[in-house]
């Protein structure tokens, strides 16, 4: 009987697990993006989030994610703070969540720069995790805001890893801006072919980015 005391002592004395990444996913709602398109990407994330492999993996490593909607310079909103995937319901919960987001701005510019100021800001106020990531998604190149690169390169000096999903329509500009000026040295950009592939795409992407796996 007193090695089951012990056990279960010993068992209540361990930490609890860590939380391994916190993940921002930032999304462009920029004048760009028409209602239609918001549609998809709400809808997209959800479906993503609720991916069976996905979930899994956001609940064994306890991710912690938080969703900020932003366009022009002074539109930037933390739509959904930090909420840390304990089980299958919270995974569940947020993906509900994700899809009945209302849109938090409509005919503004598109600044990333700011918006990736915001989500650096954000981690202050996160659980203490592992990494820290922000998911940069858009469909345009900067029509307002500061320089993209600086935010890169604090990024880089706060250990903060920022990967980028571009949505095309045609070619590759979208994607070349992001790989050049928006993600750091140890992130990668997924491309969207036009937002019906969003959900493609962001289910690719977020799977990388919570299991570290290389596609």
């Amino acid at each position: 009987m007193l090695w089951r005391v012990l056990f279960v002592c010993l068992f209540l004395a361990q930490p609890a697990l860590a939380c391994r990444t916190a993940l921002i996913l930032a999304m462009d709602v920029s004048q760009s993006v028409d209602p239609g398109e918001y549609r998809l990407q709400v809808d997209g994330l959800a479906a993503a989030l609720r991916d069976p492999e996905i979930a899994e993996i956001l609940v064994r490593d306890q991710v912690a994610l938080s969703v900020i909607q932003w366009s022009g310079v002074d539109a930037q909103e933390v739509s959904l703070d930090w909420t840390q995937m304990l089980s299958q319901s919270h995974v569940q919960l947020f993906a509900n969540a994700v899809q009945r987001l209302p849109r938090a701005f409509v005919m503004s510019n598109t600044a990333p720069a700011e918006a990736m100021s915001t989500a650096l800001e954000h981690f202050d106020r996160g659980p203490n995790c592992a990494r820290r990531v922000i998911d940069m998604s858009g469909d345009g190149t900067p029509n307002a805001g500061g320089e993209v690169t600086r935010f890169r390169r604090l990024a880089e000096r706060e250990g903060v890893t920022v990967n980028g999903l571009a949505i095309e329509g045609l070619g590759v500009a979208i994607t070349n801006f992001y790989t050049r000026n928006v993600i750091t040295a140890n992130g990668f950009v997924e491309t969207a072919r036009g937002h019906r592939d969003y959900a493609r795409a962001i289910r690719r992407k977020v799977l990388r980015e919570i299991s570290q796996v290389l596609f």
